[in-house]
């Protein structure tokens, strides 16, 4: 039996930088009262902050949700607060050759924008994001600016080159995240492994890119069963399945009652 679902974030359980809807949010808490589970982005944990944790219900089922901000290089649990357990950061001299080798990417690659919005060079601790329209683009804007992956693809061929001792993945519809090498979300899996008691044999991982180069392609790597999926909607449908699939098993995969 399953008992850990292992979710991404952005294309997955919301649109890029975009809050879930009211259905994902009702069928995750949902899921929580059945099974434990954990979320893993590339996101800060600020944005964890705004961008889920700000829709969700905050009750005692929050206990069953693991957070794994930044490609899974920090972790957080609540237990009447969150609390971080780990951050994998960077030291200040990996910070700044990754930067300056994201700006020299930019450039060779052709990628760089006249019109960009917020940062395009995000420092989130223990990994650094490039974004390029900005951190804080319209997700129209940033739906077109790349449909089949070419210049993503193009700007981390250019950063494995550069940047041979760190891990690039690319992440959200215009991003880029680099961490040490070995901090990604095979990492985070197994820190899922460690601190939850939790078998990999026993986990599913949920993410719309599992393809190799995309930063979920590390859970399958890590030898977890894994889900794809192309956007929100394909999400809802596998949370509805497992749901049905693993209500009945309630008493045994989680102590918290139901609804």
């Amino acid at each position: 039996m399953k008992r850990l679902i292992v979710f991404d974030l952005d294309g997955t359980l919301a649109a890029s930088k975009s809050a879930p809807d009211a259905e994902i949010t009702r069928l995750l808490h949902e899921l929580l009262g059945i099974v434990q589970a954990a979320v893993i982005s590339g996101g800060s944990w600020s944005q964890f902050e705004k961008q889920l944790l700000s829709k969700l219900p905050h009750d005692e089922r929050l206990a069953n949700l693991s957070l794994l901000p930044t490609c899974g290089t920090q972790f957080f649990r609540h237990a009447g607060e969150w609390t971080r357990i780990y951050s994998e950061d960077l030291t200040t001299d990996e910070k700044g050759r990754i930067v300056s080798a994201m700006g020299a990417a930019l450039e060779l690659t052709g990628s760089a924008v006249a019109k960009v919005w917020g940062e395009v060079i995000e420092d989130r601790g223990s990994q650094i994001t490039l974004s390029a329209l900005g951190q804080k683009a319209p997700l129209a804007e940033k739906e077109s600016w790349d449909p089949d992956f070419s210049k993503r693809k193009a700007l981390k061929a250019v950063l494995d080159r550069t940047l041979p001792e760190f891990s690039v993945r690319i992440g959200g519809a215009t991003s880029i995240d680099v961490t040490k090498t070995g901090t990604d979300k095979a990492y985070g899996i197994r820190k899922l492994r460690d601190l939850l008691g939790i078998p990999l044999a026993e986990m599913i991982f949920i993410g719309d890119a599992l393809f190799p180069g995309g930063n979920d392609h590390p859970a399958r790597e890590a030898g977890v069963a894994c889900i794809p999926v192309h956007g929100p909607e394909e999400t809802k449908v596998v949370i509805e399945t497992l749901i049905a699939c693993l209500d009945g098993a309630r008493e045994t995969a989680s102590p918290l009652a139901r609804p």
